[in-house]
């Protein structure tokens, strides 16, 4: 329940805007969307800072590491110069923060609304898929799916448990439904959506109760730079995320 409001709410602020995105793929779509975040922290970024102050106080920074290099033998006049570097040090991340403060929110919706589109991949109508039921304590009991019309289940819909892990594959048409999980006398539930769109249901979902640890729909994750690591949706918008910062703070010169 509190996914599926959390999920209504992003979508209602942000699809207006970002829906568009999800025609382009994963890639173009967090480019886009990394470009503009680094636009507009960077002005926010520069409005919010005292760009003089904080310019004399990254020169001050600088004399005084150099200082230091010429005090090596002068352990006392050393530490004094520490000290006067901590408090500039700390005036210079007091006016750093001040943007932070004012975006912090919205990217953090933002991240939230990419992580509900672009970290998986959707299920396709027709396609099959699998769904995982993790178990503690069931060793030797069986464990039964049920699915409502337009879901079907083409493995075995009754299992017996002979590990912590059993796995059934499905395929179905479009729409979202709720599947079902019987043992030891529980009933358990877990919805999928199946889809055309780039969209999804949260894919796992935690209960720990002594019988049932997860139940998680298996999608594929989206795969959305050619690295062979570091390809996530995250990872992909933090690498483009620095590359237009430090070119943008460039060309506005932003201390």
């Amino acid at each position: 329940m509190v996914f599926a409001q959390m999920g209504a709410f992003l979508s209602g602020l942000f699809d207006p805007v970002l829906a568009p995105l999800l025609k382009l793929s994963p890639f173009f779509a967090i480019l886009i969307v990394s470009f503009v975040i680094a636009i507009v922290s960077s002005y926010v970024y520069k409005w919010v800072t005292d760009q003089s102050l904080m310019k004399r106080l990254k020169g001050e920074l600088k004399e005084m590491q150099a200082e230091m290099k010429t005090l090596r033998n002068e352990p006392e006049k050393m530490m004094e110069v520490q000290k006067r570097m901590m408090d500039t040090n700390m005036k210079y991340m007091m006016q750093s923060f001040k943007p932070t403060f004012i975006t912090f929110i919205p990217l953090i919706l933002i991240f939230a609304w990419l992580a509900a589109h672009m970290a998986y991949e959707p299920i396709m109508p027709g396609d099959q898929f699998s769904v995982t039921a993790m178990l503690e304590n069931s060793i030797g009991q069986n464990i039964t799916l049920e699915t409502p019309v337009g879901l079907t289940i083409v493995s075995d819909a009754t299992q017996k448990v002979n590990a912590e892990e059993v796995t059934w594959t499905l395929q179905g048409d479009s729409g979202e439904y709720d599947m079902a999980f019987l043992i030891d006398g529980k009933r358990y539930t877990k919805n999928v959506l199946i889809t055309e769109e780039r969209a999804y249901v949260p894919v796992q979902d935690v209960v720990s109760d002594g019988t049932v640890v997860s139940l998680t729909t298996n999608h594929d994750k989206v795969i959305a730079n050619p690295l062979p690591f570091w390809n996530g949706w995250l990872a992909t918008y933090i690498i483009l995320s620095i590359i237009f910062s430090i070119g943008i703070r460039k060309a506005l010169k932003i201390v």
